[in-house]
């Protein structure tokens, strides 16, 4: 079979024949029907900061994954062929296109352990989106910053995170208000269910926040979240837009906020997006390209001409 490897920092992807996989112990073989493409394969085809995270090399990269169990191997129970299922990449199986052969290939080995059954009403390329952007929106919002029915919720930026994020938190039943500073973005946000939309989280004068969960983390953004959040509050800071903040300890103290970084997640919190999915409510925009057109998805990536998530469909 053929499959999009990775070899080199600053080298293409390549498109090479690679044996097809078998099952090994607690492993399955899945038919890949959706796999999506990230900023953090942007990231390692530019920066030498991640050839430390790859087992080998060349490898075929790959890290969303949703398909159909099409063999299982010896001590598989909970599994059998035919089934339906999605990728976790944060079990201790690894992460798939890092610790071993991922999705960019018609086939692919992995853990057992690692699979999210996906609800029949769920399509592929949603339950391929939910394993990586899905997962991390849904953790940082319900996970670390526990957000239940009747809270006022903050989002700081609507991107690709954030608008999942903000549609979960709505979901879970929370008055939720919008801080984005591109403005051609806030009909989404309106579009969504916010009550507002503003350019930052200060402006929402009237409003006492329970839960504020910062998607940019440009600096500036997080410090003014620890500023405003209530008593007790809770921020959340997932976004990485600057590596560093800095945030008045006065407010930190006096509003007895609890500030928590969120990264990546949980199967959980992989099978809530499903759930939240499958009632077919939360239904992220997705681009869809095919196998052989992932390099270049990619360099649109890169170039910031996505509209929400990518994903390639082998289908």
């Amino acid at each position: 079979m053929q499959a999009w490897q990775f070899t080199n920092t600053h080298e293409p992807l390549l498109l090479t024949e690679v044996p097809e996989p078998t099952a090994g112990e607690g492993e399955v073989v899945l038919e890949m029907k959706a796999a999506g493409l990230c900023h953090s394969d942007v990231g390692l085809l530019e920066d030498e900061g991640w050839l430390s995270m790859l087992a080998k090399r060349p490898i075929t990269i790959g890290h969303e994954n949703a398909g159909v169990v099409a063999e299982v191997g010896p001590g598989v129970t909970d599994f059998q062929v035919g089934d339906r299922v999605g990728v976790c990449p944060t079990t201790a199986a690894g992460a798939p296109g890092y610790s071993f052969d991922g999705g960019f290939a018609p086939r692919m080995a992995v853990a057992a352990e690692a699979l999210v059954p996906l609800p029949d009403n769920v399509d592929f390329l949603q339950g391929a989106a939910a394993t990586d952007a899905g997962m991390t929106s849904y953790a940082a919002v319900i996970t670390q910053g526990g957000v239940k029915e009747g809270d006022v919720v903050g989002i700081i930026g609507l991107g690709g995170l954030g608008q999942i994020g903000a549609k979960v938190a709505l979901l879970a039943g929370a008055e939720v208000y919008v801080a984005e500073v591109n403005e051609k973005v806030w009909p989404l946000a309106t579009e969504l269910g916010a009550k507002g939309v503003q350019k930052s989280i200060t402006e929402f004068e009237d409003v006492t926040f329970d839960v504020i969960v910062d998607f940019a983390g440009f600096d500036t953004t997080t410090a003014q979240a620890v500023d405003i959040i209530r008593r007790d509050g809770t921020v959340v800071v997932v976004g990485m837009g600057k590596l560093e903040s800095t945030i008045s300890t006065k407010s930190l103290i006096l509003n007895q906020a609890r500030l928590i970084g969120s990264n990546g997640g949980t199967k959980e919190d992989v099978a809530g997006v499903y759930e939240y999915m499958a009632t077919g409510q939360l239904n992220p925009t997705i681009t869809t390209i095919g196998f052989d057109e992932i390099p270049e998805g990619i360099e649109k990536l890169k170039r910031g001409e996505v509209v929400g998530r990518l994903v390639a469909s082998f289908e």
